[in-house]
């Protein structure tokens, strides 16, 4: 029997295609391997590093350089007590151990041991000086990949350093790892198809959060004292929060964005910000002095020249902070609760006016400029990053969404109101909007940050003390509870720098209060947070710490004064 020409030319042509496919795929996979293998390479390097230091310097305490705070490490660098050398190798072994436990870093730096030969040559000793610095993977580095979990973006180094990366080694830093991300940054947990899920330094059976996870469970771990990170949603203050450490997210043009990567391009209703992570506030002060200089200025003359302000940092004045212990939207954990109350009571004690601060239309700000502002395009950006990858990690919702047509978001909106009514809303913001329609929503976010600023100067606030989501979530919950990040996703709409201090740890108490947890909606979100919050005895807990646009220092003297308050209750309250 013959086989017609069209249906045999058919059948050969979807062979063909779907050999095609099985090339690209396998073509992926070997991609995929290779670095796996380059970041299995960085690691040995770093091993051989240590090794040879240690047979070469054998009476150096790595302990005691590891135990110094940056402030002090800092000072003994620039003065010459400490060599930059022993202070390299002793967080270059450190890193070592977190990343073999954790699988934050991603790539090891070795020019960073080129760098370090020269700063000994240098004249003029920057703020930095020796100081080894992580930077996360969407931070532009010449000469590295920068690849946001994307296999598509391997093999493409970068041709030169973000200005955030010129300025540290012009202040005498030297960057010397790469840290993991999730895939497109658009995720609060750690984990992509290249490198794998990152664990949290504390707890491995929990997340680091994201999307600057890498850099919170290495700096968590004590394998970089100082690293940096990016947020455009809590991507800095998940992983600090999660990891028992400090962050700052500044306002969103502080510091250079110029050479860093963002989630989605162009997007502006959600403002992206670059920042620090360390163990203590001062740190994150230091960092700030030494990045708000001239090379900053003139690097990027986007950015204001505002340098370090001093005198507001240094200052005894007390304070008249706002404060709030929910958003109405997402139910805080008892912890997270027990941590705003017991630090209003400790700033009061020590002469500060604390003022209830009312929220309000939390509901409206998530769904209609975080999501919609995020996915004004109906999610069509957020697809095409994803085209020609091997998997869509784990935002099958999203892909579902930004793959529906209008109208059959707007059914489904309008079925499910009654039954989910946060569902809901999230399938009618995810709608392709017209120009008009984005420019009316980035009139509407302006109008919303006048009056929320309004209220703040109505109440005579300096600062504001805020929940911040907490303890850290079990590994896979964070892409479950994309509508968890109400809290820090309010202060990237606003533009207001914002720091996350750790203040307590959960108690067996709040376990016990966890087992009532119901939810503001009651919803499958909430009941899958009750979850995810569980067993979190011994974890750490923080609070945020906001301020007006522009002011960082008076945001960091807040943020110290907390640290102080909370060290001076014999450790955390």
């Amino acid at each position: 029997m013959r086989v017609p020409l069209p249906a045999l030319l058919c059948g050969s042509a979807g062979l063909l295609l779907l050999l095609l496919r099985w090339r690209r795929r396998r073509g992926l996979w070997k991609k995929v391997r290779q670095a796996r293998q380059r970041q299995e390479r960085s690691l040995v390097q770093m091993q051989m590093a240590v090794q040879r230091f240690r047979e070469q310097h054998p009476s150096v305490s790595m302990v005691s350089i590891l135990s110094l705070p940056l402030p002090e490490l800092s000072k003994k660098l620039r003065d010459g007590s400490l060599p930059p050398e022993h202070v390299f190798y002793s967080y270059v072994g450190k890193a070592l151990q977190i990343a073999t436990e954790t699988n934050c870093i991603t790539e090891y730096l070795q020019e960073s041991e080129t760098q370090l030969r020269k700063a000994k040559l240098a004249g003029k000793l920057g703020l930095l000086y020796g100081v080894p610095v992580s930077i996360k993977d969407s931070i532009n580095c010449q000469g590295h990949d920068s690849t946001l979990g994307f296999i598509k973006n391997l093999n493409k180094p970068m041709a030169e350093d973000s200005v955030l990366v010129q300025v540290l080694r012009r202040q005498g830093a030297i960057p010397f790892v790469k840290t993991n991300v999730p895939q497109s940054l658009i995720s609060y947990d750690c984990k992509n198809l290249i490198f794998g899920q990152t664990f949290n330094p504390l707890l491995y059976t929990r997340s680091p959060g994201g999307s600057s996870g890498g850099e919170g469970a290495l700096v968590g771990g004590g394998g970089s004292i100082l690293g940096f990170g990016t947020d455009v949603g809590g991507s800095l203050r998940f992983p600090a929060a999660f990891c028992g450490i400090c962050a700052l997210k500044p306002t969103g043009n502080r510091l250079s964005k110029k050479g860093v990567i963002p989630s989605v391009l162009g997007q502006k209703a959600v403002v992206a910000a670059v920042g620090p992570m360390a163990k203590d506030v001062e740190s994150l002060a230091l960092c700030m002095r030494a990045l708000l200089c001239e090379d900053m200025f003139s690097l990027d003359s986007t950015v204001p020249p505002l340098p370090f302000n001093e005198e507001v940092y240094c200052s005894t004045q007390p304070l008249h902070i706002g404060y709030y212990e929910t958003d109405f939207f997402t139910m805080p954990s008892p912890a997270m609760r027990r941590a705003v109350r017991e630090m209003k009571k400790l700033l009061e004690d020590a002469g500060h006016t604390l003022v209830p601060f009312e929220l309000t239309n939390v509901d409206h700000m998530v769904f209609d400029f975080c999501i919609r502002g995020m996915f004004a395009d109906g999610g069509a950006s957020f697809l095409k990053k994803f085209k020609g990858e091997l998997e869509k990690s784990s935002m099958g919702l999203l892909f579902w969404l930004a793959k529906s047509p209008n109208w059959l978001k707007t059914v489904l909106s309008w079925i499910a109101k009654p039954f989910m009514p946060r569902f809901s809303s999230i399938l009618r913001s995810m709608r392709a909007n017209t120009v008009d329609e984005v420019w009316s929503l980035q009139h509407e976010i302006e109008e919303f940050c006048h009056q929320f600023i309004a209220q703040w100067k109505k109440l005579n606030l300096d600062v504001m003390l805020c929940p911040m989501l907490g303890p850290a979530l079990g590994i896979g919950y964070p892409g479950k509870l994309s509508v968890a990040v109400s809290y820090t996703m309010l202060y990237n709409i606003l533009d207001f720098p914002t720091g996350v201090v750790p203040v307590t740890l959960v108690t067996d108490e709040d376990e016990d209060e966890l087992k009532g947890y119901q939810g503001y909606f009651r919803d499958w979100w909430d009941r899958t947070l009750a979850k995810a919050f569980h067993g979190s005895v011994g974890l750490p807990v923080a609070v945020q710490c906001v301020a007006l646009p522009w002011q960082e220092e008076l945001c960091l003297r807040f943020m110290k004064e907390v640290e102080t308050l909370v060290l001076k209750t014999d450790g955390l309250v």
